[in-house]
């Protein structure tokens, strides 16, 4: 039986793939080279390819910016499918993620389950980068703090991210590791490494989300939602709202 959800005191999120739509906003800047290629990759392959050379890039180059990141991955994209990448376009790509859209539902949940926990970011982005996708969830004030890749120097699933995110919310909000709850989409990035650290989860099951899902060894949750307001709307029922 899962512990009650106010047993928690903060809840730590993943931003791209649980709040915002980070595999429609990959797609959609991708556009440009997949429509040179006839037929076209579908979806799901390009995103597994996606995620495939970005996993490998973030392994081989920890301390680069997530965005100059994704230019690299775009030119890797590139030669995948045989095709120019003009530095232009990889530009572009890297810096389409503050064009990414939000989840219907994120801005409103965040604001609802604020009002039960400290919220927390421990996102694999930049610090402009995510200051770009902010007022998509709501804007400043939303969080309570906020840790990227950029901060820690590198990128998840590695566990520093995690063990720095604990050593900032102890010492700025006197929260125990047994009161955080990481909260996220992704069972791969997120959800493996909080169960090899013994924290609790919730796991925000975005339907037709294909990145860092599937078999993932490791990977468990004692929550489960399919929306960010399924979640709130349970922590609201705890509390007899």
């Amino acid at each position: 039986m899962a512990p009650s959800l106010l047993s928690q005191k903060l809840l730590c999120f993943d931003v791209y793939g649980t709040l915002i739509d980070w595999e429609t906003g990959i797609y959609t800047a991708a556009l440009p080279l997949l429509s040179q290629l006839s037929p076209p990759p579908t979806r799901a392959s390009f995103l597994s390819t996606y995620a495939r050379l970005e996993t490998l890039q973030q392994t081989a180059t920890p301390g680069l910016r997530y965005s100059q990141l994704l230019s690299a991955v775009y030119a890797q994209l590139a030669a995948h499918y045989s095709l120019p990448a003009p530095s232009s376009e990889a530009e572009a790509f890297g810096a389409s993620i503050g064009d990414w859209p939000a989840f219907a539902d994120s801005a409103d949940a965040l604001q609802r389950l604020k009002a039960s926990f400290k919220l927390v970011v421990l996102s694999n982005v930049d610090r402009e980068s995510f200051a770009n996708s902010l007022p998509r969830l709501g804007g400043e004030g939303v969080f309570d703090l906020v840790l990227t890749a950029e901060d820690i120097g590198g990128y998840k699933p590695a566990l520093r991210n995690f063990e720095v995110m604990l050593e900032e919310v102890q010492e700025r909000f006197a929260v125990a590791r047994e009161e955080v709850c990481c909260t996220a989409q992704s069972l791969f990035h997120d959800h493996a490494p909080a169960k090899r650290l013994g924290l609790v989860s919730a796991w925000i099951d975005r339907q037709g989300g294909l990145m860092g899902v599937g078999e993932v060894e490791g990977a468990g949750f004692e929550w489960r939602f399919e929306t960010l307001g399924e979640m709130a709307e349970a922590v609201e029922r705890e509390k007899g709202e």
